[in-house]
């Protein structure tokens, strides 16, 4: 049984810890505010963008890009972003997770594994093809450091060398919950049933300034690039909600330990004084005799 002097040392121990998950929360949840704000201001633009592309692309005949057409290579390159810190509850283990399950539902392609982040890559990296990881200047890759990543991939896609590109990240939903996601960026696809429910839509024909053709070859390496930008800002802003999460919770726990442990002690200390006054009481009985 703990006595006063060790649970005091608990204490003081768990006290340091709640100090250092609380601001770890707030510091946190600055971080979440600037990047919930840049995600979901971004996010509308690449939804629009894509859509407009998609639906030109439907509507202009027998019009092809180089991110269109698939590649006769069973080749493939996955990127993954996670994180380098640990301490945010799940965000890495269930990308992990999601990463293990699409490599068992692909099993006829040649997938190698490229990295932002480390968390995800140490988990798995003795799993399968690993390749680079990319580091950036700061913390947080910036849109320049995105743009030569997306560059890099699309230019492997475009000579040949791979027939795919996917990416691997934890979509934002909420300050409190995200989704673990593999996606296919190239080729880009658009089905037959979509282009046949965009000409129903569209019965007629746009009118372009410069042509159709033009537009589209301007349009879709940028919704290329906005798509892998807006994903790693996705990753980003899961990430802070998931540990501005983990370090609430951690500091409840904390709260509730040193709540346990005081009326533990405050009880071993109240034990200690009743058996000195029985002492007491007792030696001045046996002296009265």
């Amino acid at each position: 049984m703990a006595n006063i002097k060790e649970l005091k040392k608990k204490i003081k121990s768990t006290k340091g810890t709640f100090k250092i998950t609380k601001a770890m929360k707030l510091v946190s949840a600055a971080k979440l505010s600037k990047a919930q704000i840049r995600i979901l201001g971004l996010r509308p633009y690449s939804t629009e963008l894509e859509g407009t592309v998609r639906t030109v692309s439907a509507l202009a005949q027998n019009y092809t890009n180089e991110y269109f057409l698939p590649k006769n290579n069973k080749q493939a390159v996955v990127l993954v972003v996670s994180s380098d810190k640990g301490l945010c509850g799940g965000y890495n283990s269930s990308l992990a997770k999601n990463v293990r399950r699409f490599i068992g539902e692909n099993k006829d392609e040649d997938l190698k594994f490229l990295w932002i982040g480390k968390k995800v890559r140490d988990l798995i990296s003795k799993e399968v093809n690993s390749g680079k990881t990319y580091t950036f200047s700061k913390n947080e890759a910036s849109y320049d450091e995105v743009r030569k990543i997306a560059e890099e991939l699309g230019s492997l896609f475009i000579n040949g060398e791979i027939g795919k590109v996917y990416i691997a990240y934890n979509s934002f939903v909420s300050a409190i919950a995200f989704d673990s996601i593999v996606r296919q960026l190239l080729p880009m696809q658009v089905s037959a049933s979509v282009k046949e429910e965009i000409k129903t839509k569209y019965p007629y024909d746009f009118k372009y300034d410069p042509s159709a053709e033009e537009i589209l070859d301007t349009l879709v390496p940028e919704v290329y690039l906005t798509t892998v930008y807006t994903c790693i800002c996705d990753a980003i802003a899961s990430e802070h909600g998931s540990r501005m999460n983990a370090m609430e919770n951690a500091s409840k726990n904390s709260k509730e330990v040193i709540k346990k442990l005081s009326l533990k002690m405050n009880k071993l200390r109240q034990a200690k004084i009743t058996t000195e006054l029985i002492e007491v009481v007792s030696g001045a009985e046996s002296l009265n005799g």
